[in-house]
């Protein structure tokens, strides 16, 4: 097997098995919100694209179609808030990882109607426009592919270490809670037999009182 089929072998597999987009489209009805999130790691880029979908195929969006978007981290920071608009896109460094949401919220509409959102939310490798980089560097189709390789391994390498960060974080927390435990169940262990001790230096005084003893 020469060197070139190897290498597309490989990148054909990684492409395969990364998952790297996040594209969909849900429906809304009018008065309430709904909230899409995703774990991004700390440092990673990320951008979006909203937009609602025209109900009038070949006639102008109506008026009354609009939504407000919020996106926020894990923290409550907010990184893009837009008020009545039909459509819309984001893109950021994330300052903190963890689970950031981004919120759709419709008005309210009489009479009551469902309105669609197209929705395309990319992090990391996935936000890089990679035709761009063909066309600045003149390049081949396969060093494109080549460097795209090279970016999921580096993705995924970092991926590893932030798992790994994670479930560092998991076993000090179940050491602690552990710890903690153990500590309640000794307290609750020396307060009982202080009890079983009052009681019965209770009974015997009663008793020895009544000269039963």
């Amino acid at each position: 097997m020469s060197r070139f089929d190897a290498v597309s072998r490989m990148v054909m597999l990684v492409v395969c098995m990364w998952k790297v987009v996040n594209c969909m489209r849900f429906d809304i009805e009018s008065g309430h919100s709904k909230c899409i999130t995703e774990d991004i790691k700390i440092s990673a880029v990320t951008v979006g694209k909203y937009s609602l979908v025209n109900p009038n195929e070949g006639y102008p969006m109506p008026d009354d179609y609009k939504l407000t978007v919020k996106v926020n981290s894990p923290q409550g920071h907010n990184y893009h808030h837009s008020d009545h608009v039909d459509s819309g896109n984001f893109a950021f460094t994330a300052g903190e990882g963890g689970d950031f949401s981004a919120c759709f919220y419709m008005p309210e509409l009489r009479p009551p109607r469902t309105m669609v959102i197209d929705f395309d939310w990319r992090t990391g490798i996935a936000a890089k426009d990679w035709s761009s980089v063909a066309k600045k560097g003149t390049i081949e189709a396969m060093e494109v592919e080549l460097k795209k390789l090279l970016d999921k391994v580096a993705s995924i390498h970092d991926e590893m270490f932030y798992l790994r960060e994670r479930e560092e974080e998991m076993q000090k927390l179940n050491r602690s809670t552990n710890s903690k435990m153990g500590t309640f169940s000794f307290l609750s262990l020396l307060i009982c037999l202080s009890v079983a001790g009052l009681q019965f230096w209770h009974l015997k005084s009663f008793f020895e009182r009544k000269k039963l003893l």
